[in-house]
């Protein structure tokens, strides 16, 4: 999975547009393997995002799960010392 695309389910408090608008824009830019459109995209992009984005916040509001939330700042820490490792590991010349 694209490692800049985060989870935004069953986090207490939920996710907010700003995330979502986010991973919106994430998953377009990767299937499009574009960051930034051309003139001549540019409208098909953004209303891809606006879709993708629109589609995302239906989804996350009708999911249901019996797990507690999970905590950002947990989640956050998790991440951190995820990504401090592949850097270890790649400094080492290693896999992690």
């Amino acid at each position: 999975m694209c490692r800049s695309i985060k989870t935004l389910h069953n986090f207490e408090p939920p996710a907010t547009d700003a995330e979502i608008r986010a991973a919106a824009l994430q998953y377009v830019r990767k299937i499009s393997g574009s960051s930034k459109p051309s003139r001549a995209n540019e409208q098909a992009f953004l209303r891809a995002v606006d879709e993708i984005e629109e589609v995302s916040r239906r989804l996350l509001g009708e999911l249901s799960t019996n797990a507690p939330p999970r905590d950002r700042e947990r989640e956050a820490a998790k991440a951190r010392e995820r990504r401090l490792r592949r850097e270890l590991a790649g400094a080492a010349g290693q896999r992690p």
